[in-house]
């Protein structure tokens, strides 16, 4: 059993490309995501056991929410039901070629940022639980949520589970303690957290934004990539934090909102070598070309559930880091094409791109 633990929110976005001073007043479209339930719908969707552990009001969107998790096979049998705070809420303006997408988050007296560590059912929710999954954006959003986060890793590890971590720093969060910068504040409590952990995963700015890890020759915000840089962060990283086995880290080069260069790098302690996805002909990384990209929300978190698909499989106790970042790579590339935050792409689909069927065409 896969466990993941964080806040679901609701998504309202307008349609299309539409601008929110376009479409307000006017109709909205209402979906569900967050970043540790995307990576249970994704596991669940490639045939995992996967339960999903948050905190949620008592109320019918609430109820909604968990039908609709329920529906993509996610156990939400644990989730704790309070009688205050409220759902969460993100807003998304979906951007186009050099129009950025912006997200405007409302999440400040929500049920999961209330809830500390006695509002759960901990020893209930880790039953027969393998692997753990969190991220960096639930302990952003209260200190009682990044407290709970804290300490489901330490109960998770001292009953062997697996623990991988997602730092998914967001620079809008992370304002809860006054007087304290948003970066500073995530390195305090993620150093924290990172001591517990087997498997990182990370965005190419992550490692610099919260464990001040720089890859040289890399620009994000100039949309240049150094890949081969990233071994060195991986490095750097382990010997930080001796617990972790593998480094994750999708390498995304933005050319505009809608054209993006997409694939990552694996990084096995044990081999102390680096594996790159996908690679040419000739064996040397080339990434995805995505030039019409329908929603980019969620493809790190369907590159995070391919690497834990992988990496926990029970059949497979040496798994192949190349088979593992292969696999995230192409789902995380497959759910650029995907509208809304779950990924529903199957098995298949992300096998056939993994040998080389990438043309798009219809399939009869």
């Amino acid at each position: 059993m896969i466990l993941t633990f964080g806040e679901i929110m609701l998504r309202i976005n307008p349609e299309g490309f539409l601008r929110f001073r376009q479409a307000l007043p006017g109709r909205m479209e209402v979906t569900f995501g967050g970043g540790e339930a995307n990576v249970a719908a994704s596991l669940s969707l490639f045939g995992n056991e996967v339960r999903f552990l948050t905190a949620l009001p008592k109320n019918p969107i609430a109820d909604a929410l968990c039908g609709h998790l329920r529906n993509v096979g996610v156990d939400t049998k644990h989730i704790a039901w309070r009688e205050d705070g409220r759902v969460g809420i993100y807003y998304l303006e979906t951007g186009a070629n050099q129009r950025s997408s912006t997200v405007v988050y409302d999440r400040s007296g929500s049920a999961a940022a209330l809830a500390g560590p006695a509002d759960y059912d901990f020893p209930a929710a880790l039953r027969d639980v393998t692997w753990l999954h969190v991220t960096g954006i639930t302990p952003a959003i209260s200190e009682n949520a990044f407290l709970a986060t804290l300490q489901l890793v330490e109960l998770a590890k001292a009953q062997g589970a697996q623990v991988s971590c997602d730092l998914n720093f967001r620079k809008k969060l992370w304002r809860w303690r006054s007087g304290t910068a948003p970066k500073a504040l995530a390195e305090h409590c993620m150093s924290q957290i990172l001591p517990h952990v087997d498997v990182l995963i990370a965005n190419e700015e992550d490692a610099s934004d919260v464990l001040d890890i720089h890859a040289e020759g890399t620009d994000v915000m100039d949309g240049r990539i150094n890949a081969a840089a990233y071994e060195l962060v991986a490095r750097q990283i382990v010997e930080r934090f001796p617990s972790i086995r593998y480094v994750a880290i999708t390498l995304r080069e933005s050319v505009s909102a809608t054209h993006n260069n997409w694939g990552g790098m694996l990084y096995d302690v044990e081999q102390q070598r680096a594996f790159f996805s996908p690679l040419d002909a000739h064996g040397h990384y080339e990434p995805y070309e995505i030039r019409s990209i329908v929603d980019r929300v969620g493809g790190g978190d369907s590159f995070a559930a391919g690497v834990i698909h992988v990496l926990s499989a029970p059949a497979n106790p040496h798994p192949d880091p190349q088979t593992a970042i292969r696999f995230a790579v192409a789902a995380s590339a497959l759910k650029h094409s995907v509208h809304g935050d779950f990924n529903y792409v199957t098995l298949s689909e992300v096998e056939a791109l993994v040998k080389g069927m990438a043309s798009g065409r219809v399939q009869r």
